[in-house]
């Protein structure tokens, strides 16, 4: 009897051992990203704070889904995170994610910024805006009208090939066709006022500069510059510009996110879905806002004031997902009509 009862505890010694690794494993997730570590810290110090769940980061310049392949099965990691919705749906393509069904996930995020089968989600926006001269009469405008000769040699903007302007005549293409958006393209050329090139605050430095009156660039942008972030000249650079929020005629504005999806061998599936649905909470959202100046997408939560005061963003409903698809047309067509040449 003594020995059967021995013989007992040695089983479930064995079964708790052998269950104290998923437990050990529930208390921690993996998180795999390109986003640059300083400004998704603050979410995640909150999330461990919160739920005593343990976020271990490995940071990646590029190469995220090759990554993740090259571990196959056995890879450590739970969440993907990258910026630009073409990554996301390359991760997808890549055969690297799994989907997810989330009640928070679903309700806090519009359908157009979250794959249809929630292999991903969007955490938050940034928004593709005119930055014009303070001086100029300009209040509103449609990206249809940026291509008006009346602003013959007065446009700057960064390279066409740069995936936030491939992203931006994706879109065009997806609203008005191809043919329209050669077109359009044709006379956002004839219209630049010099070469594309450099970065987004470098349209604003251009405007204050007299090189152009108006460009085309992120909505971000503009918090890190106002806010001196970026330095006293980049400061200076904020304070020379308008912001105008522009829309597709018959559409709204356009938009990239930065986003996440939940790897397909996730060893913690469910505190990666927890982290998810914590970054789209009104609390992340917040703290999204105050560190980068994005746009949140939870449609409860409030834009830092540098990005609120620029005025009420309506953001198009076409799918990122059909975006997606117009990409490599979108790259031939800057290159057909010569647009950084």
């Amino acid at each position: 009897m003594a020995i059967a009862g021995r013989s007992m505890r040695l089983v479930l010694a064995g079964m708790i051992a052998a269950a104290a690794p998923a437990a050990a494993g529930a208390a921690e997730v993996n998180l795999y990203t390109t986003r640059e570590p300083g400004l998704i810290k603050p979410l995640l110090e909150r999330f461990e704070k919160e739920t005593g769940t343990k976020v271990n980061t490995v940071v990646l310049k590029d190469g995220l889904a090759e990554r993740v392949k090259s571990e196959g099965a056995s890879s450590p990691a739970d969440v993907l995170m990258t910026v630009d919705f073409g990554n996301l749906v390359d991760l997808v393509d890549q055969g690297v994610t799994q989907p997810v069904t989330s009640a928070a996930l679903e309700n806090a995020i519009p359908p157009q910024l979250r794959d249809k089968d929630g292999q991903w989600f969007a955490l938050s926006m940034r928004a593709r805006v005119v930055y014009a001269a303070n001086d100029l009469d300009l209040s509103k405008i449609t990206y249809e009208e940026l291509a008006d000769p009346k602003w013959k040699g007065k446009l700057c903007i960064r390279s066409g090939q740069h995936p936030y302007n491939t992203a931006l005549v994706a879109a065009f293409i997806a609203r008005n066709g191809k043919p329209a958006a050669q077109e359009w393209l044709t006379g956002l050329k004839a219209n630049l006022a010099r070469k594309p090139a450099g970065g987004d605050r470098d349209v604003a430095r251009d405007i204050l500069g007299g090189v152009c009156d108006i460009g085309v660039a992120n909505s971000y942008y503009v918090g890190l510059m106002r806010s001196g972030k970026g330095g006293k000249e980049q400061e200076e650079w904020g304070k020379a510009i308008k912001i105008v929020l522009p829309r597709f005629e018959k559409g709204g504005a356009h938009v990239n996110v930065s986003g996440a999806a939940i790897a397909r061998n996730a060893p913690n599936r469910d505190a990666a879905v927890k982290l998810l649905e914590f970054l789209v909470s009104d609390e992340a959202q917040k703290i999204y806002a105050e560190a980068n100046f994005e746009y949140p997408v939870a449609r409860s939560a409030q834009a830092h004031p540098l990005i609120a005061e620029l005025g009420e963003l309506n953001v198009d409903d076409t799918p990122l997902m059909t975006i997606a698809a117009h990409r490599k047309e979108a790259s031939e067509l800057v290159d057909q009509v010569g647009f950084d040449k």
